[in-house]
C-alpha cells in the first residue's frame, strides 16, 4: 500500500475543514458502534477483512470528545486461507468537531493511541529458526501485543435519538513481529517490517445516555398583588387605596382620597419701596409652582395690592 499517497490524502481532508461558531453541546456519556472494512497493509501478508468496533465516550465541550474504543478483525493469510489471523484491541481517541449553528452534519478530525494484539497461525515448516514450534504438522501460532496509533478524518450528523458518523482513518501498527512480513511467494524473506499502516473505512451510531438536556429554568414569576397596581393612577396601590375613582393627578391622601390643597404664600415680600421680591420669597415661589406642575387640574386666582 502506498504510504505516501494514504497520508497526504488524510493531510488534505484536514486542511479543507472549515473552523464554525460553536453550538450548545450534548455533554451526555454515549456509547457507539462502527462496523466497516479493514484494508490491510499489502506487506502484512493478509487479506482485507470486516472489523468492527465499540466504544464509550463523552462530549468535553462543544468542540472536543473523547472515546476508548476496542475492535476486532479476523482476516486471513493471503497464502493460507485456513490459518487464523485475528487482530484486536482497544485505543484512546481523541475527536475535534467542527460545529456551525444550524448545521446538521459536522466533520472532525480524529486521533488515537492505544495497544493491539496479534494471533497469527503460520506453517512450522517455513519458519522454524525465526518461530519455533513444538509441532511438526499441527500449525503454530505467534500471539503478540504492540502499540497503535491512528489518525483520521470524519463526518458525524443528528438525526433524532442518536447520530451517525463515517469515518476513514489509518491505523499505524507496530507489529514487528508479523510471520507475515517474512513470507514473500513460497519464500521466506531475510527481512520483515517494522510498523504495517491499515485502512479503516467505517459506519457507525452514536447513542447518548439519559435523558436529553434542557435549558436551565429561570425563577417564577412572582404573580402581581393588589401593592404592586395602581388601576386609578393617583399614587396609590389599589391595597392603601380608599377611593379608587380619583382622577389621576388630583392630590390625595395617604388613603388615595381627594384632600384640599392649600398654597400658603405667606412670606412672599418685596424689599422695601421696591419690585424685587426678597430671596426667601423666591423659595415659596418655586414650591408653590412645583405643586401646580404636579396637580394640573387646580385652578387658582392670584391677587395682591
Amino acid at each position: 500500500m502506498n504510504k505516501k499517497l494514504l497520508c497526504a490524502a488524510l493531510l488534505g481532508g484536514i486542511s479543507i475543514l472549515q473552523v464554525a461558531q460553536a453550538q450548545e453541546f450534548d455533554d451526555r456519556w454515549y456509547i457507539s458502534a462502527d462496523a466497516g472494512w479493514n484494508l490491510q497493509d499489502n506487506d502484512r501478508g493478509t487479506n482485507n477483512a470486516p472489523f468492527g468496533a465499540i466504544g464509550f465516550g463523552k462530549m468535553i465541550n462543544p468542540n472536543w470528545s473523547w472515546e476508548i474504543q476496542a475492535n476486532y478483525q479476523n482476516p486471513h493469510t493471503e497464502r493460507n486461507q485456513d490459518l487464523w489471523w485475528s487482530q484486536y484491541g482497544v485505543s484512546f481517541d481523541v475527536r475535534r468537531h467542527f460545529i456551525a449553528e444550524g448545521r446538521n452534519w459536522n466533520p472532525y478530525v480524529v486521533a488515537g493511541l492505544g495497544w493491539q494484539r496479534s494471533e497469527e497461525e503460520h506453517d512450522p515448516s517455513l519458519f522454524r529458526v525465526r518461530y519455533p514450534c513444538d509441532s511438526n504438522e499441527a500449525p503454530c501460532q505467534r500471539e503478540d501485543n504492540h502499540v497503535a496509533g491512528k489518525i483520521g478524518v470524519g463526518l458525524q450528523g443528528d438525526v433524532g435519538r442518536v447520530k451517525i458518523r463515517t469515518e476513514l482513518a489509518a491505523r499505524l501498527d507496530a507489529d514487528n513481529d508479523s510471520v507475515g512480513a517474512f513470507y514473500n511467494d513460497e519464500t521466506p524473506r531475510d527481512d520483515g517490517e517494522d510498523w504495517f499502516q491499515d485502512v479503516l473505512a467505517s459506519v457507525g451510531v452514536v447513542i447518548p445516555l439519559g435523558p436529553p438536556p434542557v435549558a436551565p429554568v429561570g425563577p417564577a414569576p412572582v404573580p402581581a398583588t393588589c401593592a404592586d397596581k395602581d388601576d386609578d393612577g393617583d399614587g396609590v396601590n389599589n391595597c392603601d387605596d380608599k377611593c379608587p375613582g380619583s382622577v389621576a393627578g388630583q392630590a390625595v391622601g395617604p388613603d388615595g382620597c381627594p384632600v384640599p390643597l392649600t398654597i400658603d404664600l405667606k412670606g412672599v415680600n418685596f424689599d422695601f419701596d421696591k419690585s424685587t421680591l426678597r430671596p426667601d420669597a423666591i423659595a415659596i415661589l418655586d414650591e408653590a409652582v412645583s405643586i401646580l406642575q404636579r396637580y394640573p387640574q387646580l385652578r387658582v386666582e392670584v391677587a395682591g395690592h
